[in-house]
Parts: structure tokens; C-alpha cells; sequence
């Protein structure tokens, strides 16, 4: 394995790159950096030139095709054009949540249905169906990995069903690790502390008194950064995490351990 490019040669899919501020972005660059080809989704018109733009760093010819992940016509629209284009993958990035934003202010005893519905299948049930898709063109192993948080395992107030959904994406993951292993294809999580994404930032209530608590209770003082979310990506993605799997890795400052 190169030291300097631990992905030289390896492909993968990127789903989730909103803005320059998404986590998605950050694992895509440090994939990139650290030597992968990359391919991406946005989701809806609105997006499309956010992504272009950012692709662009790339080059010029950067695979780039809607996929909205709650259709499963969309999700195998999209894969039938990455065959067209690689004839593998080794990669898969999911980064990607959704929750009406009522339902993450004032109490979670207020989801409706529909609510919780949307979350889980946007922020849950699309790595199911994305992966489905993915691990046949994982001819020679994998690495797919998910974005998760705290509030899956842990009451955050206001994070409410989102962070149902999140428990779901975890459970989800260790049972496609268990389907997926015989193929030697990888399924793990990053759990990452809060960072300034705009996603965050904006649909979350009480989200700058979560950074300032990880400020005071984690043991580094601190939350994390998206440069590190993109190098723990790459270490997930790579040969040096060849026997990890199923696995929640938390990068929040060492927050999740306390308990007062």
C-alpha cells in the first residue's frame, strides 16, 4: 500500500456532497487526495451546481448524475450509468439525512407518521438500497461507510426522530456487514462529534450549546474537525482497516466516553 496514496487505483461513490461545508465534501477531497477516482450524486436541480462547482477541483470529466435516494427507480438509474462508466467499485460513502425540520424542534412525542417515515427512509433505508446497488460491483472487496451521531445512543434534546433514524442506520450497517462479509466488503460508521455544517447549523435547535458542551466535557476540549472526518475516511477506507467491520468509530473529542 502507498503511505502517501493509501487509495491509489481504488473508485468510489460519494453520496451527500451538499456545500464546500458538507462532511461529504471533506471525505471526498481526503479520498481524492489520498488517490481514488471519484464519482458523485446531487440530488435535485437546486443542488447540481453547488456540486459541479466543487467537482470541478477534480477535473473536468468528474462523473456527476442525479439520484434522489428515496426513489429506487433514481438509485438504479444512477448505478446503471456508474456501470457504464467503471467497471468496479471499492468505495461508498453515505452521507446522506433527512428530517422535516418541525419535527426536530420541541418534543419527540410530536413526530407525526409522516415524519418519521421520511427520516428513516431518507436517512436509513437509502443505505440499504444504495448498497444493494453498489456491492455487486465491489468484484474485489470494499469499504462502505456511513454518517452517523451521538444522538443515536444518547438523548440530544431536539435531535429528536433524527436520532432514531441514526439508530437505525447503525443497526442497519451492522447487519449489511454481516451480509456483505463472505464478499469481503466492509460496512462501518463515522460518528462524528457536531461541526459547523450548514445542515447543522440550520436544522438543529441548540446547536451552538452542543459545541460549547463538547468544549467543556471531552477530554480533548474540543469537537472534531472536517479535515479529520476526511482522514478517518480514508483510514476506513483503506487496507489498514481491512479487519473493521460492522463498526461505530466515534470522532468527537473523546465526548461519547464521558458519563458526567
Amino acid at each position: 500500500m502507498n503511505s502517501q496514496q493509501p487509495l491509489k487505483g481504488k473508485v468510489g461513490v460519494v453520496f451527500g456532497v451538499a456545500n464546500k461545508r458538507s462532511i461529504a465534501w471533506a471525505i471526498a477531497k481526503a479520498w481524492h487526495q489520498a488517490g481514488a477516482k471519484l464519482l458523485f450524486n446531487y440530488q435535485g436541480d437546486r443542488l447540481k451546481e453547488n456540486v459541479e462547482e466543487l467537482t470541478s477541483e477534480f477535473g473536468s470529466d468528474v462523473f456527476l448524475q442525479p439520484c434522489d435516494v428515496s426513489s429506487d427507480e433514481q438509485i438504479a438509474t444512477f448505478f446503471a450509468k456508474v456501470r457504464e462508466h467503471t467497471p468496479k467499485l471499492d468505495l461508498m460513502l453515505h452521507s446522506v439525512a433527512f428530517a422535516p425540520r418541525e419535527a426536530l424542534e420541541g418534543d419527540f412525542i410530536s413526530t407525526s407518521r409522516d415524519a418519521f417515515k421520511m427520516a428513516h427512509d431518507i436517512s436509513a433505508y437509502s443505505l440499504v438500497g444504495l448498497t444493494r446497488e453498489a456491492a455487486p460491483m465491489m468484484t474485489e472487496g470494499g469499504s462502505i461507510i456511513a454518517m452517523t451521531y451521538y444522538g443515536s445512543v444518547k438523548v440530544v434534546p431536539h435531535y429528536n426522530v433524527m436520532g432514531v433514524a441514526k439508530a437505525s442506520l447503525e443497526a442497519s450497517t451492522r447487519y449489511l456487514a454481516y451480509d456483505l462479509g463472505e464478499k469481503k466488503i466492509r460496512v462501518n460508521c463515522i460518528s462524528a462529534g457536531p461541526v459547523q455544517t450548514l445542515a447543522a447549523r440550520g436544522g438543529v435547535g441548540g446547536f451552538s450549546m452542543m459545541i460549547k458542551n463538547y468544549a467543556e466535557r471531552a477530554p480533548l476540549k474540543r469537537t472534531c474537525t472536517t479535515e479529520e472526518l476526511g482522514q478517518t475516511g480514508v483510514f476506513l477506507a483503506s487496507d489498514g482497516a481491512s479487519g473493521i467491520t460492522g463498526q461505530v468509530l466515534y470522532v468527537d473529542g473523546g465526548y461519547e466516553i464521558m458519563g458526567m
